[in-house]
């Protein structure tokens, strides 16, 4: 069982996520929070994208790497 963990940048509590057989991730953990700080500043942090791109980042950890925090790439809404 996880570890609960929660967002630094808002607070929410991660939640589980499964990720794709080839990402090579097993169960990781994701700040779903659409409100959340990160999230919404993310859209201009992605480098190199098309100006209709509507690609963000959540903040996410791996359980299987000690928690180490990453940048998720995600749909921006």
């Amino acid at each position: 069982m996880l570890e609960e963990r929660y967002c630094p940048h808002c607070g929410a509590k991660l939640e589980s996520w499964v990720g794709p057989p080839e990402s090579g991730w097993d169960e990781i953990l994701v700040c779903n929070n659409n409100e959340c700080t990160f999230y919404r500043n993310s859209q201009k942090d992605i480098r190199c994208k098309d100006e209709d791109n509507s690609l963000g980042c959540r903040y996410a950890e791996n359980p299987d790497n000690g928690y180490s925090s990453f940048n998720l790439l995600s749909y921006y809404k």
